[in-house]
C-alpha cells in the first residue's frame, strides 16, 4: 500500500476508511499500533498525524470513540438526550458544537407530484467522509450522499434524484461547494448562518427526521427511543425504515441512532462511514471543550 505514504487532505478519508475496516476486524483493545500502521503502509507517526489532522483524535482515541463500549456509554444518557432537547429547543446549548439547522417540509402537493416542475442543482464537493454528492433547491439542501471507490458519483446522484423523479436537475459544483463548506467545516457552524434543508416525505418520516435533528453531536439514541418520542412506541421497525430513507445524510444525523445494545447497526452509506462520522464528531466535541 505504498501509495498511502504520501498523504494529503483529499486522500485522508481513503486511508481512514481502510483504518476503520482494520479496527473493526481486530478491535481497539487488541490492536498493535505498530502492526496497524504497517498494515496501512504508514509509520506510527504518519498514522497519528493523519488521525489528528482528520478528526483531532489519536488513533486509539478514535477507536474508542466508535467502539461498542462508547456507544453504550452514550446510551446510558438516553433518558435525557431527547427529553432535554425537546424541553429547551433546537437553539439550546446542547447543540453548541453541532450543526445549526433550519428546515421546512415541502408542501404535500410537491410530495405527491414527486417534484414535478421543481428545479434543482446538484454537484460534488470534498468532505471528511469522501466525496459528497449534494442536491439543492432554492429553499435549501434536499439531498446529501457520498461517493467512493465502491459507489460512483452517478450512483450516489441516482440514489438522491430517485426521491424526486420528476424534478429537473442541473449541475453546479460551485454552488454546491459553498453549501458543503457550511456543512463540513465546524468553524462555519453558527446559529446566525444555519444550514437550510428541505425535507420531503410522509408525515411519519418527517416526524422521525425532525427527532433526529434533536440528537446532539456526541450523543446517541435508539430506534425505540425515537419511536417513543414521536408517540409511536410500538413502531421501532417503522422508525428504522424511516431512518434508512433519510435523504440528507450527516446533516440529519441518522448515524446517531444505534441498536438497543449499542451496536452500530446498518447505515445507508456504509457502516465504516458511520463509524468515521461518529469518531470525527467525537473529535469536534473534544476540541470544543
Amino acid at each position: 500500500m505504498n501509495q498511502l505514504l504520501t498523504l494529503t487532505p483529499d486522500s485522508d478519508y481513503d486511508t481512514i476508511r481502510a483504518a476503520i475496516r482494520y479496527l473493526s476486524e481486530n478491535g481497539p483493545d487488541a490492536t498493535d499500533m505498530a502492526r496497524f500502521s504497517r498494515a496501512l503502509g504508514l509509520t506510527e507517526r504518519q498514522l497519528t498525524d493523519l488521525f489528528r489532522r482528520w478528526c483531532g483524535l489519536s488513533p486509539k482515541s478514535f477507536a474508542q470513540a466508535v467502539a461498542l463500549d462508547h456507544a453504550k456509554s452514550l446510551l446510558r444518557e438516553k433518558a435525557s438526550v431527547l427529553d432535554t432537547t425537546y424541553e429547551v429547543g433546537l437553539s439550546s446549548t446542547s447543540r453548541l458544537h453541532d450543526l445549526f439547522v433550519t428546515y421546512e417540509a415541502m408542501p404535500p402537493g410537491i410530495f405527491r407530484a414527486q417534484g414535478e416542475g421543481l428545479d434543482m442543482v446538484w454537484g460534488v464537493a470534498p468532505s471528511p467522509f469522501g466525496t459528497a454528492v449534494v442536491t439543492a433547491t432554492e429553499y435549501g439542501i434536499s439531498g446529501l450522499g457520498f461517493a467512493d471507490a465502491e459507489t460512483s458519483i452517478e450512483d450516489a446522484l441516482a440514489d438522491l434524484a430517485n426521491r424526486w423523479p420528476k424534478a429537473r436537475f442541473t449541475r453546479n459544483d460551485a454552488r454546491i461547494a459553498a453549501l458543503a463548506a457550511g456543512i463540513f467545516e465546524p468553524g462555519r457552524w453558527s446559529p446566525d448562518h444555519p444550514v437550510r434543508v428541505v425535507l420531503i416525505g410522509t408525515d411519519f418520516e418527517v416526524k422521525v427526521w425532525e427527532t433526529l435533528l434533536k440528537i446532539p453531536c456526541g450523543k446517541a439514541t435508539t430506534y425505540s427511543s425515537v419511536a417513543q418520542h414521536i408517540g409511536r412506541p410500538s413502531a421501532s421497525r417503522a422508525v428504522g425504515a424511516a431512518v434508512g430513507k433519510n435523504p440528507i445524510s450527516f446533516v440529519v444525523p441518522c448515524h446517531r441512532v444505534v441498536g438497543t445494545s449499542g451496536a452500530l447497526t446498518g447505515y445507508h452509506w456504509g457502516v465504516p462511514r458511520k463509524r468515521a462520522i461518529l469518531g470525527w464528531e467525537a473529535g469536534v466535541v473534544s476540541a470544543a471543550h
